[in-house]
């Protein structure tokens, strides 16, 4: 999280992220327990990682790509059911029989949304923005994400002002549970 760059390198450098752990996700056998650790994990990075989009980069392409208002919000009914499923993932087990479903179906709808992005939304943004508007756009996502819930709140808004404005409280509420928990650690 955090990684430099313009908002495209940044957002496709978390693509990375997120795919490495689902990676070791399914290198581990069913009901290991260590598949939730993993889940945990990719679960902050993408909520992280969604929040900073719905801020920032859906916006953008709204504004600078043409046809962008059908491209955001079919971005934004992808980020929909990967929360959803990311909350009924929550409460799951990695020794629950609903975990293995749960994960492998997020993984199916995350990757799917990933290949869209950078095949489709990224490439007709990099066209259509400018290089400093770029940058500036990584700049916020960067900053969006150090502030943003770390738990899936399927019901928050996902469009400006609203998300901007009640974000940063979830997030602050979610990373003191995650410390009090030890959610997402290794150990």
């Amino acid at each position: 999280m955090g990684h430099g760059g313009n908002v495209i390198d940044e957002l496709t450098t978390d693509h990375r992220e997120v795919e490495e752990l689902f990676g070791r996700i399914e290198a581990l056998p069913p009901g290991h327990k260590d598949r939730k650790t993993y889940a945990d994990q990719a679960t902050i990075e993408l909520v992280r990682h969604s929040v900073a989009e719905e801020a920032y980069l859906y916006p953008a392409v709204r504004e600078h790509v043409p046809g962008g208002a059908a491209l955001a919000d079919k971005e934004l009914e992808d980020h929909a059911g990967a929360e959803q499923i990311m909350k009924d993932l929550e409460g799951c087990a990695a020794d629950d029989a609903e975990f293995d479903r749960l994960i492998g179906k997020l993984m199916s709808e995350i990757r799917e949304h990933v290949a869209d992005e950078e095949g489709n939304l990224f490439p007709r943004l990099r066209e259509a923005c400018p290089a400093d508007a770029l940058d500036q756009l990584g700049d916020k996502v960067r900053q969006a994400k150090k502030t943003a819930p770390t738990r899936p709140h399927p019901s928050s808004p996902d469009k400006p002002p609203m998300n901007k404005l009640l974000a940063p409280g979830a997030g602050m509420v979610d990373r003191v549970r995650d410390a009090l928990s030890g959610r997402g650690k290794s150990g």
